[in-house]
Formats: structure tokens, C-alpha cells, sequence
């Protein structure tokens, strides 16, 4: 049996052969420890700086700006915890918007646990976040502001650079998390204004397990992991030379590709909605009216409950934009934010495009979720 045609990239993509080739060489080659004063130690401090100078050059930072991570998950909660304690003196107050990532939420109710206020400003019905709401919810005690570069569901890309702006006018330090950005659409931190970058190897054809933080230098910081000084202190751990040289090697692949790999991963999303608006009568996309990263679908097919699509289109690889607990089905907390009727919230499905992904690919998968949608349609119900 064949595998399944893969239209789940935003959940993660699968590791490019390019990059398997320099985690392996790194493997075999540079195993010393980088932070040892002789050949060995050299040797591996020379593929973490190369790797470094390769996530720089790609977002247009500094060398000495960038933190590598265990992955987005582990930068997101730097940012957010690193910022508030380094800044605790000045003041206890954070703004996020209301469709951040549980790596943004999570730490963020633990900052409310330890008596901070959090303020969670809203998006519109496209998803989108008003970076006046933003601004008029800075207070004198607010030390943080961190939105999304664009949204894991829908895609939809942040107006990151007016929100930063006005961040910077009021003196509060701003982080977004753009790791469903960074490899599909031109991210420059100058451009953007930002203090704080958060990407993810695994979302960038690299493997799980890495990932950056992009810290402007002067930013005022507390370490998230401490222990010996890492990371020019700021994040301690022997550092993972394989997966930091997969890493490197992915940005490369995205700096050289990236004009080509957005045109392709738009024609082919853009062939899947005209193809499914054809099949699926009444297709509503979600976000679909405003600027997204160019591989994202979020699609409700009314009539159908998402997970019920999922379990019977066997021959495609999709996500269901509402979880299902103990039966229960759940519709997505973005969704619901912006404003979505929760029946036609658990009807969507969210399909992303990759670099691999074959117009074959696509006009199969048509038919596939069509076939599997009319039979979720003409099913009895439970």
C-alpha cells in the first residue's frame, strides 16, 4: 500500500535529503564537543558557528543574535519567561494576542499564576490582529508584547511590523513566533522590527528537535536553562552539533529556494481550492481574503464533521481544525476567536502544501477528501 499524499506540512515537514546528507556528515565527523580547546572540540565549534552564520544570513540578523533552541516550543517559552523575569522590576503586565500558539499561552498563564496581568487582544473575522487594539493595550507596566508572524490554523500573516512599531514607541519589548514563516515567506528581523524571533527546524524541512531564537543584542534577557554558558550564557546545554548543522543546512535550502518554493507552494494550495470549490458545495475558507503564508488551506466543508473526513480520506494526509476528546468533539480556539459558528468550526480541515507536493498530488487528493466528504454527508448519523 502506497503511502498517503502529504498535505499536512504545517503540523511538520518531512527532513530534505540535503539536509540528511549534513546532519549525517555532522554526525560522523563532528561529534567533539564544541566548547573542547583541541582538534575535536574545534571541529564541531566551526560547524555550530557555520550553522549559525546560516540562520543569520537567512532572517538578516547578527551571528551573535541568534540562540539555537531545542525547537519552537523551547524559544517560544524563553521569550516570554526570559523577558518577564529579566524585566520584573519595571513592571508586570504582557500582551499576546488571543490565537497565540499553547507555547505562547501556556507560559503566559503561568506568568498569571505568579501574579502578572496578561491582556489577549482579539482578531476580526479574517483573523486578523489590529495593531491599534495592540497599542492602546499598553499600560507603564507592560514589559511584553508577543504576536504570531503568522497562524499555524489559518495561515493568516500578522501585521507584525506596525505592531512592532508601536511596541518600540512605548518602550516595551516585542517577540513573534514565526515558525510556520520562516522557509515559506521572506522573514527580516530589521525589516520587521522585532526583538525576539522564534523558528522551528522541523517546520522548515530540518528534524524536530531544533530550533532558534533570534535575540537582538542589547535586549535585556534572563536565561531560560542555566548551567555552564552555553550560547554565550544565554542558554545552557553542550550544544546538539547534528541537529544545529541540519538546522543551518535547512536555511541554506530556504535562502536559496525560497522565491521558487513560495511560488510552487501557492500554485499548488491555490489547485487544491479551486479544485475542492468545485466538489464540495458551499467550501468556506477561512482567512481567505487577507495576506497568508502561501501553503495554508483552513476549509470548512459544511455537513461534514472534520474528524469524521480525516478517519475516511485514508489515501491523504490532512488535520482537523477541532481536537476530539473522550468522543467530544471540540472546535479550534482560533476558530472560535474569530468569531466562527462552532457547528461550521469542527466542518473545517486545514491542508498545507510543501516543496515535494505534485500537481498529481493534488488533483488525487481532490477527489479523495470529495469522495470521503459525500460519504461523511450520507452517513447516518451517530
Amino acid at each position: 500500500m502506497s503511502d498517503p499524499i502529504y498535505l499536512d506540512h504545517n503540523s511538520t515537514t518531512p527532513t530534505a535529503p540535503e539536509v540528511i546528507e549534513a546532519m549525517v556528515e555532522a554526525l560522523r565527523n563532528c561529534w567533539g564537543n564544541p566548547s573542547s580547546g583541541h582538534a575535536y572540540g574545534f571541529r564541531a565549534r566551526k560547524a555550530v558557528e557555520d550553522s549559525r552564520r546560516s540562520v543569520a544570513a537567512l532572517i538578516g540578523a547578527d551571528l551573535d543574535e541568534i540562540v539555537f533552541t531545542s525547537g519552537g516550543t523551547e524559544s517560544d517559552n524563553t521569550a516570554i519567561l526570559g523577558i518577564a523575569e529579566a524585566l520584573a522590576g519595571k513592571g508586570k503586565h504582557v500582551v499576546v494576542s488571543s490565537i497565540e500558539h499553547a507555547a505562547i499561552e501556556r507560559p503566559c498563564r503561568l506568568l498569571e499564576s505568579r501574579g502578572y496581568a496578561v491582556t489577549r487582544v482579539g482578531v476580526d473575522s479574517r483573523g486578523l490582529v489590529d495593531a491599534g487594539e495592540v497599542a492602546a493595550a499598553l499600560r507603564d507596566d507592560t514589559v511584553l508584547v508577543s504576536v504570531m508572524h503568522s497562524n499555524n490554523e489559518t495561515g493568516v500573516l500578522q501585521p507584525i511590523a506596525e505592531i512592532a512599531a508601536a511596541a518600540r514607541e512605548h518602550g516595551v519589548v516585542f517577540h513573534t513566533d514565526a515558525a510556520q514563516s520562516v522557509g515559506k515567506v521572506p522573514v527580516d528581523v530589521r525589516s520587521l522590527g522585532v526583538d525576539l524571533l522564534t523558528l522551528a527546524g522541523h517546520k522548515m524541512y530540518a528534524p524536530k528537535g531544533v530550533g532558534a531564537l533570534y535575540l537582538r543584542r542589547g535586549t535585556p534577557f534572563a536565561p531560560f536553562l542555566r548551567g555552564s554558558g552555553h550560547e554565550s550564557g544565554r542558554r545552557a546545554g553542550t550544544e546538539n552539533v547534528p541537529e544545529i548543522v541540519a538546522l543551518g543546512a535547512a536555511c541554506e535550502l530556504a535562502r536559496n529556494e525560497l522565491p521558487q518554493r513560495a511560488a510552487h507552494l501557492a500554485a499548488m494550495r491555490d489547485r487544491l481550492e479551486a479544485g475542492l470549490r468545485a466538489r464540495i458545495p458551499g467550501l468556506m475558507v477561512h482567512g481567505g481574503s487577507v495576506p497568508r503564508i502561501p501553503n495554508t488551506l483552513y476549509a470548512a466543508f459544511p455537513g461534514c464533521d472534520a474528524n469524521s473526513v480525516v478517519e475516511r480520506v485514508s489515501g491523504v494526509a490532512v488535520s482537523a481544525g477541532a481536537a476530539c476528546h473522550s468522543g467530544k468533539t471540540e472546535p479550534s480556539q482560533v476558530l472560535l476567536a474569530m468569531g466562527v459558528d462552532p457547528a461550521l468550526a469542527v466542518t473545517t480541515l486545514r491542508m498545507t502544501t510543501g516543496r515535494s507536493t505534485t500537481a498529481e498530488d493534488i488533483d488525487a487528493a481532490i477527489g479523495l477528501l470529495a469522495e470521503a466528504a459525500s460519504a461523511v454527508r450520507s452517513a447516518p448519523a451517530r
